[in-house]
């Protein structure tokens, strides 16, 4: 089937199937296309059912917000050919994008994240920034990568446990495998995850992102040097 035709279909089956963001199914792809162009690689992730998650997991401590495969980091890509066959499959798919590659991920209460904003457009600090519905604000900056020394590698194990998420609700910095939801994304109580500032945006220098995170932290109360949680 040629690229075209994927495409077509997509947006018919999602326009169908699920209401999408604010703007509709088509504006959707073309988010997640500005952010294959940004070179995040993205994999594909459970949606709501309802009040639920897709996964039908009993409980699932991440609802809707995390990747339906285990391999993710493998399955994780910027081929426009791959997105296309996966939405194919399941147009309501959400879609997490893999940290620690590209970028990483600096992750606060929104609270913190709207102070936090306002200082860095002062300081004329740039940088993608997404909002996960009214409680959390995702900070793209460029990634740490892997340093030459390993003492200096962060690990990330948020992810893989991701019922630690309620316990540390401070700063999280997602980097090296690790992963955030994507915009656009729907939640099961009914918000999304949507940009603030989009993915063509530069990636800042994460250690001048975290100043300003920290201090915004601590003045509303989520203790950053407390709550910081890597990964």
């Amino acid at each position: 089937m040629e690229a075209g035709s994927r495409w077509t279909t997509w947006w018919q089956k999602r326009d169908r199937q699920r209401a999408g963001g604010p703007d509709g199914p088509a504006a959707d792809l073309d988010q997640l296309l500005g952010a294959v162009r940004a070179g995040f690689p993205l994999a594909p992730a459970a949606h709501p059912a309802g009040y639920r998650c897709s996964c039908d997991r009993v409980a699932c401590p991440a609802p809707a917000q995390h990747p339906v495969s285990f391999a993710w980091q493998t399955q994780a890509t910027t081929d426009p050919e791959q997105l296309s066959r996966w939405l194919s499959r399941d147009p309501e798919a959400n879609f997490i994008t893999a940290t620690g590659r590209v970028h990483d991920v600096l992750d606060v209460p929104a609270e913190a994240g709207r102070l936090a904003l306002e200082r860095l457009t002062a300081l004329g600090v740039e940088g993608p920034v997404a909002a996960v519905g009214e409680d959390r604000y995702l900070f793209f900056t460029a990634t740490r990568g892997t340093p030459q020394d390993e003492d200096e590698w962060w690990p990330s194990a948020l992810d893989s446990t991701p019922d630690t998420m309620s316990e540390h609700p401070g700063l999280r910095w997602h980097c090296r495998g690790s992963y955030t939801l994507l915009p656009p994304a729907a939640l099961p109580d009914g918000s999304h995850v949507r940009w603030l500032r989009g993915p063509e945006q530069p990636l800042p220098d994460p250690l001048r992102v975290l100043d300003v995170l920290t201090d915004a932290c601590t003045e509303v109360g989520a203790v950053a040097e407390e709550q910081w949680l890597i990964g």
